[in-house]
């Protein structure tokens, strides 16, 4: 089966052989007859790809391997054939939590484990309405002259938060646990590092030297910030105000 959709800007074409990727992806498809920029087929030996990776982490990470549904894996072959295409488009994997507040987004990332998604529950629960999750796992970032975009994906985390949106970046700020909360804003080079960690790295040479240059072009547009931060409300509003201004 195929159909058309659209993720970030880019439209794309998508063979795929379940039905549970219409489900999946409800929202963020393309009226009948639209044109498309991309197409992407998923053929068996893609699902199998996914699972020998997702099997290999379980084990890296000293998990006994997941067995998950072949429809799934196909939502993961899915959504990494479609960033491999989508780095040509100047658009990048994040792996972040991204919420936008007064339709300015803000970004949190850190190693799996280390609150990003406790954290920016803090904000919804700071700022009721103003907030809305763009995605708590993987945005999509639209990288532009004009400024840096998070744009929502049907790839939210298990949790399923996220909405079809994009807000400009106002900020991408580092987690790590503390005792108390403090925020520290970082120079482009100081953040590089931890940048890099959770950029989707393409398999191709093409793709591999425009993700170096839009990561680049990202460190030097967009405030970095680390904030050490413990699980309590205060939390959000530290990050809130560092992130605009009042540090």
């Amino acid at each position: 089966m195929a159909k058309a959709w659209q993720f970030a800007g880019i439209r794309v074409k998508i063979q795929h052989l379940y039905d549970y990727f219409d489900e999946f992806a409800l929202g963020y498809e393309l009226p009948e007859g639209e044109s498309v920029e991309e197409e992407i087929e998923i053929k068996p030996h893609d699902i199998e790809y996914e699972r020998e990776r997702s099997a290999a982490t379980d084990r890296a990470e000293g998990r006994a391997p997941v067995s998950y549904s072949d429809p799934y894996l196909e939502t993961l072959a899915i959504y990494r054939k479609f960033c491999e295409k989508a780095i040509l488009h100047d658009v990048l994997l994040f792996h972040a939590s991204a919420i936008a507040v007064d339709g300015k987004a803000y970004l949190f990332a850190a190693p799996s484990g280390t609150g990003k998604s406790t954290h920016v529950s803090l904000w919804r629960e700071c700022f009721g309405d103003r907030a809305v999750m763009i995605n708590d796992d993987k945005p999509l970032l639209r990288v532009t002259k004009e400024g840096v975009f998070a744009c929502g994906t049907p790839w939210n985390g298990k949790h399923r938060l996220g909405s079809n949106i994009s807000a400009e970046v106002a900020g991408i700020c580092l987690l790590k646990r503390g005792e108390s909360n403090q925020i520290e804003r970082l120079r482009g080079v100081d953040a590089l590092p931890g940048l890099m960690a959770q950029i989707f790295m393409p398999e191709g040479e093409a793709g591999r030297q425009r993700m170096m240059e839009l990561t680049f072009q990202l460190a030097k547009t967009v405030p970095f910030f680390q904030l050490s931060c413990n699980m309590e409300k205060e939390a959000a509003m530290v990050a809130f105000e560092g992130m605009n201004g009042g540090l």
